[in-house]
Formats: structure tokens, sequence, C-alpha cells
């Protein structure tokens, strides 16, 4: 038997994001793609994070999202603003114009969700969430048990 999982589960984020970049296209969102839209998912849960709190949770190396960051402050989506205890830190968060498209991301991620488990039972969401999640958590361990932050 031959385990392909890690070349189904790379398929699976290329085609995904393939399908999220023409449903962002039907629906005219032009104000963030894919990626950016990881960032602006973040965000909308908690403000005011440093890059690494960001980086730790999108699963984004630091160096890339600081180019990402800067595109999209040019976009007027984020802002970088001082941290009031650490001058050190520096922290991002919204700008309105952000904020007004998380109803739309939201959509999206709806209709993405709604064709991911097309003819999946309750249950078997529930277990490949599951499985996935155990996946997630063993590449994690792997990369802390070398040192490795990322």
């Amino acid at each position: 038997m031959t385990i392909q999982g890690g070349n189904t589960i790379s398929q699976i984020k290329r085609l995904s994001d393939r399908i999220f970049g023409r449903i962002l296209s039907q629906r005219n969102v032009d104000a963030f793609n894919g990626a950016q839209g990881r960032i602006l998912y973040v965000l909308w849960q908690e403000e005011r994070i440093s890059l690494r709190e960001l980086s730790d949770r999108t699963g984004l190396a630091a160096t890339t999202l600081t180019s990402m960051i800067d595109r999209m402050e040019s976009l007027r989506l984020v802002r970088r603003i001082p941290d009031e205890h650490d001058r050190r830190k520096t922290l991002l968060t919204l700008t309105d114009t952000a904020k007004k498209l998380e109803q739309d991301y939201t959509e999206i991620s709806r209709q993405m969700t709604e064709i991911f488990y097309a003819g999946f039972s309750k249950e078997e969401i529930r277990q490949c969430e599951m499985l996935l999640g155990r996946i997630h958590d063993n590449l994690k361990k792997m990369l802390k048990s070398k040192g490795d932050t990322q």
C-alpha cells in the first residue's frame, strides 16, 4: 500500500486556493487574495497582535509576512501601531476598510466549506477534522523537536 497523504494534502491546498480565487473573482472581491484572507481572518478574531503571533496563527513565516503586511498596509487593509507596553514591539490592527470585508470573507469561507464537505455526513466531517488536526499536531511537534518555531 502506498501512502500519499502528504501529496493529497498539497493537491487539496493547490486546488482550494484556485477555487477560492475564482470565488473572489466571481463576487468581485479584489481587496484581498487567499493568503491575505488568512491574515485578515486572524486579525478579525483578535486585533493588536505582533507579527510573531500572526506568524504562529497563520503558519506563515515571519519573513513572508513582512512583505505581505507591507502590501496590505499599502492597500489600506492593516496598520502597524506601537505597543503601549513594549516600545520594541509593533502590533497589527485592521483598518475600517478591512473590517467591512469580514462579511464577504465569511460568506466565501462558508461556500468553501460546502465545497470541501459535499456528500459528507456530519460524522465524516467530524472524523476528517479530527484526523487533520492530528496530522497538524504531529507536524508541529516535529518542528518543535527540531528547534524550529515556525
